[in-house]
């Protein structure tokens, strides 16, 4: 009896187990698929355009999918119809300058190399049936070395790697399967016409619906970042002269990450700057729109940015430098630094808006008189202090922000020559981002009953609408 007991529940047990296994993989199953389901409705919502891009994919394939559905069309194009099947699942792309661009490309690489491939096939088939096998693979063999060498070349690597990928692919195709079929020139010409097909079905649906433009995204994502670049530079000031609260010490914390993703978008900016050559002429984008302009902004905004890293370090730094040094260099850091961060905001709602930067040009010129006090204060304090050792922090940070004014100087440069290459529309515009500045000045109107002798400067809290970065203070002086 006590055998039989002890095998009952060592069943029991093992039961147990197992079922208590079921239940934790049923309920790992479930949050992997709540997982699921939440990251797809955040995707949905943060950029809607993509389940519209879901949509038309769908849609260009239910179209030319009918070629192998309906009789009359299956019988002129045979199988080769699930060419335009293929034709849609590779071509469609995100952004109609992807799509339009690897639409040209497969085009035109099928129709080149089909045309060549049934000329090697008819050379081959003239030299008798012993050497047309060896002639075909000389063939392929040569246009598959030259091609391939040739797609090393960053030029065309850059926009017509696809189309000498097709082109390989359609010349060893219709070469090799000619040796064995006979009907080769009807063959090629059913690929060629299913593969046009596809790909206009494919340009059209994403030209005339719900378009995403290449252009469009590159031309707003380089304003982004100039504007993160600004945040980023208000908020380390605010966070390394000024004390704050906790509740803009959040603020501040999230400003000072913005600049990460500048520092990775060369590959995106550059790949859409490619896209958007293939673009036909939409809104105020040309054809010959100077595109290589904004990969340049885009460079210079990413040496602003790694400046930029090696300031974040100095904030979480134990050494801070000496005290004395930083509240000597406080008051022309903070006007250098506020003038640079206006002039990127300003850069960046010129080139989101499209207008040229009026008031950049007077901020970048503010920037470059407070660099200069900068730079002899610095150099006063070195000769002053022994030290050194509490010198080199402040001196680091004040060198990097003395970078990053340069920088943005040479960001104006580039935009104004984007504006100028665009046609920017010369309209001055008053919407320019408001900064909030620890303190400004506003000299007051001379009065002409009073004597000239008498200025009246007022010297008070900024009480514009501050950004998510910063808080006004309410504290106002009037001094005589």
């Amino acid at each position: 009896m006590e055998m039989a007991s002890s095998n009952t529940n060592q069943e029991k047990g093992v039961l147990g187990r197992v079922w208590e296994r079921i239940i934790t993989l049923t309920k790992s199953f479930k949050e992997k698929v709540w997982g699921i389901c939440t990251m797809s409705k955040k995707i949905a919502q943060d950029d809607p355009r993509k389940v519209i891009h879901s949509l038309k994919v769908g849609l260009a394939i239910s179209l030319v999918s009918l070629f192998y559905y309906y009789q009359p069309l299956y019988e002129n194009f045979g199988l080769s119809a699930m060419w335009a099947v293929m034709t849609v699942v590779v071509v469609f792309e995100y952004t109609v300058g992807a799509t339009l661009g690897k639409g040209l490309n497969r085009t035109l690489a099928t129709l080149m190399a089909g045309s060549l491939g049934v000329g090697a096939h008819y050379m081959a088939s003239l030299a008798g049936e012993r050497a047309e096998p060896i002639l075909i693979g000389l063939f392929v063999f040569v246009q598959a070395a030259i091609v391939s060498f040739i797609r090393f070349i960053p030029k065309v690597k850059a926009r017509y790697d696809y189309g000498f990928l097709i082109f390989i692919l359609t010349f060893s195709l219709i070469s090799v399967s000619g040796f064995r079929d006979d009907e080769v020139l009807e063959m090629a010409h059913q690929r060629l016409s299913t593969i046009f097909i596809g790909g206009s079905a494919c340009v059209v649906i994403s030209i005339f619906v719900c378009p995403v433009w290449a252009g469009e995204e590159l031309h707003h994502s380089i304003a982004l970042n100039l504007e993160k670049l600004g945040d980023f530079l208000e908020a380390f000031i605010c966070e390394y002269f000024t004390k704050l609260e906790d509740g803009d010490s959040k603020n501040m914390k999230f400003c000072l990450e913005r600049y990460k993703s500048v520092l990775n978008s060369k590959s995106s900016e550059e790949s859409q700057a490619n896209f958007a050559r293939w673009e036909p002429r939409h809104g105020k984008f040309r054809f010959r729109h100077p595109w290589d302009q904004y990969l340049k902004i885009g460079t210079l905004s990413r040496e602003c940015a790694y400046r930029m890293e090696a300031l974040k370090g100095y904030l979480n730094s134990n050494n801070q430098g000496s005290s004395e040094i930083r509240s000597m260099i406080e008051e022309a850091s903070l006007e250098m630094t506020m003038e640079s961060t206006k002039a990127l905001k300003e850069l960046g709602l010129s080139i989101k808006t499209m207008t040229r930067p009026f008031s950049a040009d007077i901020h970048i010129a503010n920037s470059k008189a407070a660099s200069k006090r900068l730079k002899s204060l610095l150099q006063s304090s070195l000769r002053k202090e022994t030290d050194l050792l509490s010198v080199i922090p402040v001196g680091t940070i004040a060198s990097l922000l003395i970078d990053i004014a340069d920088c943005t100087e040479k960001l104006a440069d580039c935009v104004n020559d984007l504006a100028s290459l665009s046609n920017f529309d010369d309209v001055e515009t008053n919407k320019c981002p408001k900064i909030s500045l620890p303190l400004y000045c506003e000299c007051a109107e001379p009065d002409p009953k009073i004597d000239a002798s008498d200025v009246v400067i007022l010297v008070e809290e900024s009480a514009l609408p501050m950004s998510d970065c910063g808080k006004p203070k309410s504290d106002q002086h009037n001094i005589v």
